[in-house]
């Protein structure tokens, strides 16, 4: 009986998700992003959708969404949404990180980054348009990633962070009391290897068509880069999401250590009581 009645709630939702697209007008960019996937299909092959546009949109990805924060430097009106208003980034920091980021993402990410199109052969991965999922089950199935993802991310962030081990491998990434957006993958290599297995957690429970490997790696990348910022931004759209973490969240992270130790929501910190340094944190801010 429970089952079943599972299953009508589901189908419920289906057909609601159904309705309301059906009510919005038709997509005008549908048909030019139809083309524009089917000769990508026509002039390249599987492997190189996979692996070279797998790497082009991470590498294109990343660094765009990490250009806002490193222009807010140069703008004084933006200062007064800086967390740690007295760390400002250096020249000197940024440029060890970049170094950094680029042997982690073509030294230890591109080797896994090979391996996708093998995944989607193994687990017969579709290309094709026609076989592309709704933007609305896309945008689920991202959020059923970040889910998995932030529960891999905060018990395995948390061992690191004993002090028996983390001296050996999490240290690198907290070597930035105050985080700035190119930080945000600036990590140990063994740190890239067992964090990053979180990522590929989700791809292999939900994945049914290539794009939703660029998706989810787009929303990835869009939320760590932001609570690595280290900028509190009014109006941010992603705090719409329920118990998004934030900057604010996540800089505390990097200026106390211990605590806050969820990748994107906030539940598995409140849920075991890591965020009560936090929380107090806050109240002496309010305060003052």
């Amino acid at each position: 009986m429970e089952v079943n009645g599972t299953a009508t709630i589901l189908s419920s939702a289906v057909l609601a998700v159904e309705y309301v697209e059906a009510l919005l007008p038709a997509n005008p960019l549908q048909q030019p992003l139809n083309q524009a996937w089917d000769h990508m299909l026509q002039r390249y092959t599987k492997f190189q959708i996979a692996t070279w546009g797998s790497l082009i949109v991470h590498e294109f990805i990343y660094f765009l969404f990490c250009l806002p924060g490193f222009l807010f430097q140069f703008l004084p009106f933006m200062q007064k949404y800086k967390i740690q208003q007295d760390k400002p980034e250096t020249w000197e920091k940024q440029w060890k990180c970049f170094k950094m980021l680029l042997f982690n993402h073509f030294c230890i990410q591109l080797p896994l980054i090979c391996g996708t199109y093998y995944f989607t052969e193994f687990f017969n991965i579709p290309y094709d348009w026609d076989s592309m999922p709704r933007w609305s089950y896309i945008l689920a199935q991202c959020f059923g990633c970040a889910v998995i993802e932030d529960t891999w991310h905060y018990f395995l962030h948390r061992i690191m962070h004993h002090r028996s081990i983390y001296k050996y491998i999490h240290k690198v990434h907290h070597e930035f009391t105050s985080p700035f957006g190119m930080q945000a993958e600036y990590a140990h290599p063994l740190e890239t290897l067992i964090l990053g297995a979180g990522f590929f957690i989700g791809i292999m429970v939900f994945c049914n068509h290539v794009v939703l490997l660029w998706a989810w790696v787009t929303f990835r990348l869009l939320e760590t880069i932001d609570v690595h910022s280290g900028y509190d931004i009014p109006m941010n759209p992603l705090h719409l999401i329920p118990f998004y973490a934030g900057a604010r969240f996540h800089d505390f992270h990097h200026m106390n250590f211990v605590g806050n130790y969820s990748s994107t929501f906030t539940w598995w910190d409140r849920l075991l009581n890591t965020d009560a340094q936090y929380i107090k944190h806050q109240k002496k801010v309010k305060e003052h």
